[in-house]
This record gives C-alpha cells, sequence and structure tokens, in this order.
C-alpha cells in the first residue's frame, strides 16, 4: 500500500510539472496598472524605450533609433550573452502619442531565436490622475505552461513597483525580497512543513521532510559548481516548495557540453557522497549500531532516489538534457531515452519494487516525455557542437553517475527489506 501511495505522490508530483513546464495555455494577457505620484513627463522617458531617462534601472544601458528603419530602436542591456557581451534588441514601436502611449514588440535579439518573440506584444498607456499618472501595461504572449506566466507577471508587477518608488523618491534598488537569501531559507523551511503535513507531523516524518530538503539544495549546489566552472559570473539558487528547486546561472549556455555538463553535475555532485555514506551505513550496522544503520540507509535512499528521478529521461528533466546533447535527434535518441528509462526500471525492480508500481512509473515518465518534448528555448546562433571525445566523455559520466545512485537505491532498499 505504501508503494502506491509513493506511485500517487509522484504522479500528482508530475502533473503539477506537466502544467508548470508544458500544458498548452494559449494567448494569454497580463495586466498592472498603478498610480504613480510623479509628473507624467517623467513617467513616460522611463518607460519610452527612446525616452531620456530609459535606463532608469539600469537594465537598458543605451537606446537609440535603428538608422534606415523608422519606428524601430536597438535596445542594450546589461544582460550578459553567450559570448559574455550585452544582449541587444531590437524592439519595433507603433502606435506612438506622444507622453499617453505606445504598443511594442521585438523583432531581433542577439542571443534568443527570432521565435521566442514572435507572438510577444506590449501596450503601454499613461492617463492623468491627480497630481500624478496613472501606468498600465499589459503584455500578450503565447504560453506552454504556466510557470513562465507566473515569472512574467510577477516580473511586471516588481518592475513596475520599483519604478513607482524611482519616480516618486529618484531611488532604485536592485535585486528583489524574492531571491534574498532570507526569503530562500523561508521557503525551504516551508518546503520542510508541507512535506512534514504530509507524513502526520510524525518525528520520522520530520527527519525525512529535512533530509528531502536538504538533498535537494546539494542537488542545485552542484548545478551551482558547474556554473561556475563553465565561466558563470552569477549563480542562484531558488526554491519551489514541494517541487524542489531551480540553479540558475549568469548567462545563456555556449556549447552543448556546457548544457550536458551543467545538468548532470546536479546529481553528479552528490553521487560523490553516496559511497562513503553507504561504507558509513554498513559500518554502523557491523557495529550493532541499528539507528545510525537506519540512518545512513535511508539518506542514501533519498540522495540516490531523488537524483536518479531527476535523470529520467524526460525532455524537461536533466537526464533528457544530458541525452540530447549526447544524441543527434531521430532514431538514435528516441532509442537511448528508452533504453535508459528501462535501465531506471530495472533499478526499481532490484530495489524491491512491485512489478505494477515499476510499469506505472515508467509509463507516467514515458507519457511525460512526450508531452513535454520539442519546446525547449532556441538560442539565436547554433551551440558550439560536441566531438567524439566529448560525447564519449560524458555519456561515460552519465552511466557513472546512474550506476553509483542506483546501487545507492538498491542498497537503501534492500537494508530497510
Amino acid at each position: 500500500m505504501a508503494g502506491w501511495t509513493a506511485t500517487a505522490l509522484i504522479v500528482v508530483n508530475l502533473g503539477l510539472i506537466f502544467l508548470l513546464i508544458a500544458a498548452p495555455l494559449g494567448i494569454r494577457t497580463i495586466s498592472r496598472s498603478l498610480r504613480i505620484k510623479a509628473p507624467a513627463a517623467r513617467v513616460w522617458n522611463a518607460v519610452y524605450p527612446l525616452g531620456g531617462e530609459a535606463g532608469w534601472s539600469g537594465e537598458i544601458v543605451s537606446a537609440e533609433p535603428v538608422e534606415g528603419q523608422p519606428g524601430r530602436a536597438r535596445l542594450v542591456t546589461d544582460w550578459e550573452g553567450r559570448d559574455g557581451q550585452p544582449i541587444d534588441r531590437v524592439a519595433e514601436l507603433s502606435d506612438v502619442v506622444p507622453g499617453r502611449s505606445f504598443a511594442m514588440r521585438v523583432v531581433e535579439d542577439s542571443s534568443l531565436d527570432a521565435g521566442f518573440w514572435a507572438t510577444f506584444s506590449q501596450q503601454v498607456a499613461l492617463e492623468p490622475e491627480g497630481e500624478g499618472v496613472r501606468l498600465t501595461i499589459c503584455q500578450t504572449d503565447s504560453y506552454r505552461g504556466a510557470a513562465f506566466l507566473v515569472f512574467r507577471y510577477f516580473a511586471l508587477r516588481r518592475m513596475m513597483a520599483k519604478l513607482k518608488r524611482w519616480a516618486e523618491t529618484g531611488e532604485y534598488r536592485r535585486g528583489g525580497m524574492f531571491e534574498h537569501p532570507l526569503t530562500q531559507v523561508a521557503m525551504a523551511a516551508a518546503s520542510v512543513m508541507i512535506l512534514w503535513s504530509l507524513t502526520g507531523f510524525t518525528v520520522g516524518g520530520l527527519a525525512f521532510a529535512v533530509m528531502i530538503t536538504v538533498v535537494v539544495a546539494l542537488h542545485e549546489l552542484g548545478h551551482m559548481a558547474a556554473f561556475r566552472v563553465a565561466g558563470h559570473r552569477r549563480t542562484r539558487m531558488i526554491f519551489i516548495p514541494l517541487l524542489g528547486g531551480i540553479a540558475i546561472g549568469g548567462r545563456p549556455h555556449n556549447s552543448h557540453f556546457e548544457v550536458a555538463f551543467v545538468a548532470l553535475m546536479g546529481a553528479g555532485f552528490s553521487a560523490f557522497l553516496v559511497p562513503p555514506l553507504v561504507q558509513a551505513g554498513v559500518f554502523a550496522a557491523a557495529s550493532g549500531n541499528v539507528h545510525g544503520g537506519n540512518f545512513m540507509a535511508a539518506l542514501v535512499g533519498c540522495i540516490a532516489l531523488f537524483n536518479l528521478a531527476n535523470l529520467v529521461p524526460v525532455w524537461k528533466f536533466d537526464g533528457g538534457q544530458v541525452l540530447r546533447q549526447i544524441c543527434p535527434p531521430g532514431p538514435a535518441l528516441a532509442a537511448s531515452s528508452f533504453a535508459l528509462l528501462g535501465l531506471f526500471l530495472g533499478v526499481g525492480w532490484l530495489a524491491g519494487f512491485s512489478p505494477a508500481i515499476v510499469l506505472v512509473s515508467g509509463g507516467v515518465f514515458a507519457a511525460l516525455s512526450l508531452m513535454t518534448s520539442g519546446d525547449a528555448v532556441k538560442p539565436r546562433h547554433a551551440l558550439v557542437p560536441l566531438d567524439r571525445r566529448g560525447r564519449a566523455a560524458l555519456a561515460a559520466a552519465l552511466v557513472a553517475v546512474i550506476f553509483i545512485h542506483g546501487s545507492g537505491v538498491i542498497w537503501a532498499f534492500n537494508h530497510f527489506a
């Protein structure tokens, strides 16, 4: 019964993941309106791309009309591209009523493929209100998955709040509360509480909740370390209660090797911990320390099972990202994906899961892989390709990490059998 409960939790979790990253939502518009107690001209010059205060936040380094293309502006941002140079975009401005309103869409991006901006548009309107002005911004785009839609909403909300403060007081502060370390600690604590509540607030449940949260942190720390090794000057971690966490680099990926290396190191970093923890568990059990042996087995099981699940060849998971860099699209990638999935199901069977649970899990992962395939954000220019040596190295590393975590899962579950 416990196995079916675990399977149900996995299915629910994967359903949430599908909703966040793959559910087709179609065209959606987000809108935000607020009153700013500042001169309308000051606000206009800040929101209009060619306005005199367009660089108020530091995100736009420079803006100038595109020569020979009326209605277009080239915006140089302070965001770093894959080549280390600032990302620049060309925006098309239309329906411009100076001081009152304009519409904008992005027609060129030095970092992203034009398809990323194909359905995006933004409308900005200012209306006098009392001693100030009411600013309304609407953004329309096509979305697959709710995560980016939610991100855009809160990004717009935060930008306008910062604009209001700057226009009214002249002060601007970079960053925000969400990515502040204390906020992330609170998010991790919230994750612990949610997981603990699912276990009935037992002592063992609390230990399990803390253990899983630490495992997630270690996994994301591996990604962050890989970003640093790859040359990213800024990295950060964001906790998402119940779903896990996200490590974010400071620029787009430059090569296929970098994509695979960063994806693999989430589980790769934790793989270094599994063998010594297994040995510690074996030593504790051999010396008669039952509680110590059980703790080590539970810890190894959490580390290995979580990281192994991330290596399942689902399109958006770490394993899917690694495999896509190693194998060319087509039959080779499909065959490798199903072979890898079969390997994971074999690990589950050897660990003692019932055949029914193994088959259900395999079906869920296969369905999720198909539902989330083919919607990755494309860069404007192709990534630096992998050579044979790079493919072989990554394939060997992937097999090694799977073997280590798979062995950890089998040992941990057999310990409690």
